[in-house]
């Protein structure tokens, strides 16, 4: 009886792990795509196996495009909720917003309104800020940055604030074109993130 007991408890546990399952999912741009790595080899992929390794149930999707902009993010966001259900959504948007130019003030608009929608949709929000190389001049990269610290004080959602943090501007961390990191680089990305994803599952 005592076995019958215990195995129908361990059942129960695992029902009860799958059923708290979740998804989390990654809305980003060529950082998040792997630009010119193998798909194997990027920080998401590194982190479904991290969570398998940690003993989480939730599948990651990688809705991550490489060139993508707040604006693309947020015009493709509504289609994703719908078809993923996710319990976490991780935005790693702003890079190309930064690197055109775009007003800082946009960038912020587009990233509210994904948060907001994300929420409403009943999921959890982390965001990865960007940082922009200094030749852009001090004032733009400033107000750019600031535009993550703001949200994440406004909407009160947790913050990873340069998430290539030990990456940008290491050359041997880097691909040959300076913008994307390298293979080597990708453990370091899932390194900054995770401590700010783990809570959220």
């Amino acid at each position: 009886m005592r076995m019958w007991w215990l195995s129908a408890g361990l059942a129960l546990c695992c029902l009860a792990q799958s059923a708290t399952a979740g998804t989390v999912l990654v809305v980003g741009d060529s950082i998040s795509a792997g630009f010119g790595l193998d798909s194997r080899q990027g920080w998401v992929s590194l982190l479904q196996t991290r969570l398998k390794d940690e003993g989480f149930d939730d599948q990651v999707v990688n809705a991550s495009i490489s060139g993508d902009t707040s604006a693309g993010g947020q015009a493709r966001l509504p289609a994703l909720l719908a078809a993923h259900k996710p319990a976490v959504v991780v935005l790693e948007l702003g890079g190309n917003d930064g690197l055109r130019g775009q007003p800082p003030q946009q960038l912020q608009q587009n990233l509210a309104s994904m948060i907001e929608s994300a929420r409403q949709a009943g999921a959890k929000v982390l965001l990865l800020g960007m940082r922009l190389p200094p030749n852009y001049g001090v004032r733009y990269t400033t107000a750019f940055a600031q535009v993550y610290e703001q949200l994440a004080a406004e909407k009160q959602v947790p913050l990873v604030p340069f998430f290539l943090e030990g990456v940008g501007g290491v050359p041997a961390l880097m691909q040959a074109d300076g913008i994307h990191p390298a293979q080597g680089a990708q453990q370091r990305l899932l390194e900054n993130a995770w401590p700010a994803i783990k809570p959220l599952l």
